[in-house]
């Protein structure tokens, strides 16, 4: 194994002062596993200093891994065997300059370890809650209803535990408040399941396809249950089960796209051969595969990627969801007649094929039982069948099918539904008739152009609106005064209602929606006929315009006007949102009868970990999140937060909440929103973590206003100092070969450490005031930084020869 120094001896001599003493980039590796890229020093004596890891995005590795690495070679350590302090079963650490790549190895190599099929939980756990409030209220004209709703979500080591609660009062017959507790239970993951325990409302979880039952949904269960689950699977990059082929004629790249966005490309050579389907997500959905040959597309295709997230192998052919207990209802005043009925129900998927997944359901419920039975075919690449067949005790038994069959232009989807539903029409509990229920529907959906799409859809069903019902339209996108613009037409004959009078509805309407000059500013008008409420003519106009403001908490104000026969109808709709609470409000008043109508939507956040609290009005997903604290100097400050995950939030000064992934580790980073950024540095600049669900931590940012300071270190002799650890409150750096280094400095705190070797060499206390500034630059020359520990300027004419 050759050492750095021998492997530089090839190098040119003036390369060779920028590779030892200044920071390279290199990729590093554990055991042959990717750790992550960083930022190392390679000493002449044979050492390796690792400053910083820059990019972890793509390493499975724990963050607990790469942290106490970063730890152990912080402060140097020499490459070669491990001859003393070999720390975590430490072997050797190499660096090759071929491939700019440091790799350790540790005893743990030998052990030929197996790639993860499931992400391991938090090793510590992790504890937290957090609980979402929410406030619904309704006022038709007549009375105010109302909801408030509770749901908490906690995590306690590995387990997660999570509540829900309700309170509402209504304007119908029953009358009064009623208050209610829907979920209260415990549930861990190991691997593949789930086990859940407590009070909880049963529902298919892992699943893909639960059959469709007749009877009611089962209510709040006192019991538990177990299942199939995915939320722990790793995806190792499995190909597709059914391969996607092309045949270029000439060299060229495919692009696959998904709804539109582009989320893979590669070359292809001529011939034919099979794509690379390992590389796309997981799941089971339909790409646009799209030939380009010299630059021209040649050919276009859709294509359905089968990689069911629920079976990652052949071995794993079943998902299941059990439940079993007591029927019941816990600090309620809903009257239940089922209550303290025994409940209990098995689901079950069984994948016959990769195209074909078959689904049956038995369950008891409200002492009755009800099964049924789904098969889910992907018959052909284009054609998807799913059907149902179901039946309840006393309830009565259906079917429904359905057909998609998808073409280069648009779909096609035929849907068909019948129920015989079981009534007792004398009263003493025996079945004497059957009520018969279809429904028939068929869509159509087609891509005229590139900017026009029309659609069309026949109903036929004897339900409570029976007949049938005939929906024409058609869309296209383009500019109008130089503004993006959608406009939409539309035909209808649909069976009659109470808002028609009972008469069929027929009638034709045009609308428009569009942006106003810059984003936030959006217009949408229409104008049509169609059936009134006592069965005439009923010619009808609607205006509506909405703003994005900046208006304290108010976020969108808008107002819409319509006319109609019977008169002017008017409305109003804002959104707000504040560091506590964001929700709506709207009002609209009635042509018809002039009767005013409203209602308001709030909801809020709040978060405790860490031993800290938070409430944020932001509208935020609750798997798991972390508590920010943000201290700056900067007024009008605001950060965007992302995790790798795809989530994210706006933080501001004070406290945050920012929600993060749960089960797997990962690391949320912290930017300037908008366009600007301003002269200073965000510390850290990213959080790594680690959370069960529900889980919460507390973490602390710092944003300083900065210079940046830009100067050259020597020596008392006058010598660059290269390879030189330039630290401040703000950041920090290596100076390079020729003791050039750049530092961005916090103004409040003008003062520079310098470590060699692991030991303070010095500190420079500088004086922006005699500094030559240069906007946000100050250029500070020379710096002399002596033995005695305390540095000066260097002499003028060191300064100038700078």
């Amino acid at each position: 194994m050759l050492g750095v120094v021998s492997q530089a001896k090839g190098l040119p001599r003036e390369f060779e002062s920028h590779f030892f003493d200044v920071p390279l980039a290199v990729r590093v590796d554990l055991d042959g596993r990717y750790l992550g890229d960083a930022m190392v020093v390679l000493g002449r004596d044979e050492r390796v200093q690792l400053l910083e890891f820059t990019d972890t995005q793509d390493s499975r590795e724990p963050v607990a891994v790469r942290r106490s690495w970063q730890e152990r070679l912080g402060e140097g350590r020499p490459l070669g065997n491990c001859l003393r302090d070999c720390v975590d079963g430490l072997r050797a650490i190499h660096y090759s300059l071929v491939n700019s790549q440091l790799s350790l190895l540790t005893s743990n190599a030998e052990l030929g370890q197996q790639v993860p099929r499931y992400h391991a939980l938090p090793e510590q756990g992790s504890h937290g809650l957090l609980l979402r409030n929410q406030l619904n209220l309704v006022n038709d004209g007549h009375a105010t209803s109302g909801r408030f709703g509770l749901q908490g979500q906690g995590s306690l080591g590995n387990w997660t535990t999570l509540a829900d609660a309700q309170l509402d009062r209504g304007n119908d017959s029953r009358g009064g408040t009623r208050h209610r507790m829907d979920q209260l239970y415990a549930e861990r993951l190991h691997d593949q399941h789930f086990f859940r325990l407590g009070y909880f409302t049963p529902g298919a979880q892992g699943l893909t396809r639960q059959p469709r039952l007749l009877g009611n949904s089962p209510d709040t269960t006192l019991g538990l249950m177990l299942g199939s689950s995915d939320s722990l699977l790793i995806d190792n990059g499995q190909p597709s089960a059914t391969p996607i082929h092309v045949t270029p004629n000439r060299p060229g790249l495919v692009e696959f796209y998904r709804n539109g966005v582009l989320i893979n490309s590669q070359p292809v050579q001529p011939g034919l051969q099979a794509l690379d389907t390992r590389v796309l997500p997981g799941g089971i959905y339909q790409v646009e595969v799209r030939l380009i040959e010299d630059g021209q597309e040649t050919s276009r295709t859709e294509e359905f990627i089968y990689k069911p997230s629920n079976w990652r192998n052949s071995d794993s052919r079943w998902r299941y969801n059990l439940f079993l207990g007591q029927q019941t209802s816990l600090l309620s005043n809903w009257g239940d007649e089922h209550d303290d009925s025994f409940s209990a129900g098995v689901m079950l998927n069984y994948l016959m094929h990769p195209r074909a997944i078959l689904g049956t359901s038995l369950q008891r419920v409200d002492e009755a039982l009800q099964y049924g039975t789904s098969l889910d075919w992907d018959a052909l690449d284009r054609l998807k069948l799913y059907g149902n067949l179901y039946r309840t005790e006393g309830r009565g038994d259906g079917y429904d099918l359905q057909m998609i069959h998808s073409h280069d232009l648009g779909s096609l989807v035929l849907s068909h539904s019948r129920a015989w539903t079981d009534i007792d029409t004398t009263g003493d509990g025996r079945v004497d008739q059957q009520q018969e229920i279809t429904q028939t529907a068929l869509s159509f959906n087609h891509r005229v152009s590139s900017r026009s799409t029309a659609t069309l859809r026949l109903s036929q069903s004897n339900g409570a609106a029976s007949g049938l019902g005939v929906d024409l339209g058609w869309s296209h996108y383009g500019k109008l005064a130089g503004s993006d613009a959608n406009w939409r037409l539309s035909l209808f004959d649909r069976p009659g209602t109470a808002s028609s009078g009972g008469a069929r509805n027929r009638g034709v309407n045009l609308s428009l929606s569009m942006s106003l000059g810059g984003p936030g500013r959006r217009i949408a008008a229409s104008l049509g006929s169609r059936t009134s409420r006592d069965g005439g003519r009923d010619q009808n106009a609607s205006l509506a315009y909405q703003q994005d403001v900046e208006l304290g908490p108010l976020r969108s104000l808008g107002a819409t006007a319509s006319l109609d026969r019977y008169g002017a109808g008017l409305g109003g709709s804002a959104q707000f949102q504040s560091q506590a609470l964001h929700g709506d409000g709207y009002a609209q008043r009635s042509s018809y009868n002039g009767r005013l109508s409203g209602g308001l939507n709030l909801q809020s956040v709040l978060a405790m970990g860490g031993g800290e609290l938070a409430v944020s009005g932001q509208y935020l997903p609750h798997d798991a999140g972390l508590i920010i604290d943000v201290d700056t100097d900067l007024e009008q400050l605001e950060l965007r937060a992302d995790d790798h995950q795809g989530l994210g939030a706006t933080l501001r000064p004070g406290r945050n909440i920012v929600p993060v992934g749960a089960y797997r580790a990962g690391h949320v980073q912290f930017d300037f929103a908008g366009g600007h950024d301003p002269a200073a540095v965000i510390q850290p600049s990213s959080f790594d973590y680690h959370l069960n669900r529900g889980g919460v931590d507390y973490r602390h940012l710092t944003v300083l206003r900065t210079v940046t300071v830009m100067g050259r270190l020597v020596d008392g002799q006058g010598q660059a100092l290269a390879g030189a650890m330039v630290i401040n409150h703000a950041s920090r750096g290596v100076s390079e070969a020729g003791g050039y280094f750049a530092v961005e400095m916090s103004e409040s705190t003008p003062t520079l450490e310098v470590r060699r070797q692991g030991q303070v060499a010095c500190l420079l206390r500088l004086d922006p005031g005699q500094l030559v500034r240069e906007g946000d630059v100050l250029m500070a020359g020379d710096q002399i930084c002596a033995a005695d520990g305390v540095a000066g300027r260097a002499a003028e004419r060191g300064g100038e020869e700078s």
